[in-house]
């Protein structure tokens, strides 16, 4: 990796306090920087256009501050085949996808940095919260120092090319720190609150956003011995585990006890809830997965042991790990784990080193039911 002096780095800037600081760390130790603005959505939600506008004057003007130039790039056409197409079949197929994953993978770390070296750029930088680190021929993926905002899960899937070429400069301080050094600086965004959403569309209100794009078709919801409980308003507006908005509390024979997300029976259109924040059927042992993705470009072994989450914020898991073939895994968990998601992502890891990950495809339940055809149905739908 070419050194501080004089290297030029283009950082993806967002407008927010991370890439702004990214930026500003990376002036301070020599590095010729630039910055690339992305708006990569095209809406025609005045809400959405006034945000992206914002967040693009204050970029501007961090730019102005540092004085380095600011590029503005538009890969709203990239974002919808490689992301947005996936994330509206995945719903479809009444899956619970993270886009934030193929956003890092489809465009920050391969269209962004595919345009940024045609502008010249040596290294191309943004504002996770992550690290890297050289280990022989290849590139890791290290866990940031504030564990609390590390994202490294959300990286997993990026190639060891892009890894490579690539820098995380706020992946050793944490966040407090990064606020104080805006501050100090004299950014407008020092003390702007963090983003949260779709991956470039931000804040929606989600069941109205989704209707835009995938039909609603309501059925029943049923308990676990197949009673129907209620209607539900289409499955890919439930996940596994959730409480809030079914519309079946105050239901004389349990006043008071809430209902669980248990499953989705996707060729019956059923929504299966249950009720017991415990239930067996919200808890399983085991998963298969694929879309593998090896940070080094290979598994560590056939079978491994190893920590796993199967989701952002959730603490490290012991597992057992088979690996099938170049595309499929099984996972074996210590411990039963409380709502694991088809479509969502388990990230494997070896301490600190990011091992890699893949997509929940099927789950099975730790304990038998009386229903054994409610098992979590795998995607149906491509």
């Amino acid at each position: 990796m070419p050194a501080p002096n004089k290297t030029r780095v283009i950082v993806g800037l967002s407008g927010g306090v991370d890439s702004a600081v990214a930026a500003l760390l990376l002036k301070q130790q020599g590095y010729a920087v630039e910055g690339l603005f992305m708006d990569n959505w095209e809406d025609d939600e005045e809400q959405h256009y006034c945000t992206s506008a914002e967040d693009f004057q204050d970029a501007r003007q961090i730019c102005e501050q540092l004085g380095i130039p600011l590029h503005k790039m538009n890969f709203s056409s990239e974002y919808r085949e490689r992301v947005f197409k996936y994330f509206l079949d995945e719903y479809a197929a009444g899956r619970t996808p993270n886009p934030d994953v193929l956003c890092n993978s489809e465009i920050k770390f391969k269209v962004f940095l595919e345009y940024a070296m045609r502008l010249g750029a040596q290294l191309i930088a943004t504002g996770h919260y992550a690290r890297s680190e050289k280990s022989n021929d290849s590139i890791r993926l290290l866990r940031s120092h504030d564990v609390d905002k590390d994202q490294s899960y959300f990286l997993h899937a990026i190639s060891q090319q892009a890894l490579c070429m690539s820098l995380f400069p706020v992946g050793t301080i944490l966040k407090r720190e990064v606020r104080a050094l805006a501050r100090d600086a004299g950014f407008v965004n020092h003390a702007k609150k963090d983003s949260t959403g779709i991956c470039f569309i931000g804040e929606r209100k989600f069941r109205q956003f989704l209707a835009k794009y995938i039909p609603a078709q309501p059925g029943n919801i049923e308990n676990s011995t197949g009673e129907v409980l209620g209607m539900h308003q289409g499955l890919m507006y439930y996940t596994l585990g959730q409480r809030q908005g079914l519309g079946i509390g105050g239901r004389r024979e349990s006043p008071g006890t809430p209902w669980y997300v248990a499953a989705k029976d996707i060729h019956r259109n059923v929504l299966v809830v249950v009720q017991d924040h415990d239930h067996p059927l919200l808890h399983q042992r085991s998963l298969s997965a694929d879309n593998l993705h090896w940070i080094s470009g290979t598994p560590p072994a056939p079978q491994f042991i190893c920590t796993a989450k199967s989701r952002y914020r959730q603490m490290d898991q012991a597992c057992h790990v088979t690996v099938v073939d170049a595309q499929h895994c099984r996972v074996e968990f210590e411990q039963p784990q409380r709502a694991l998601t088809p479509g969502q992502y388990v990230v494997f890891y070896k301490n600190d080193v990011c091992l890699g990950g893949c997509v929940i495809d099927r789950v099975g339940p730790v304990a038998s039911s009386n229903r054994p055809t409610v098992a979590i149905h795998a995607r149906t739908a491509a």
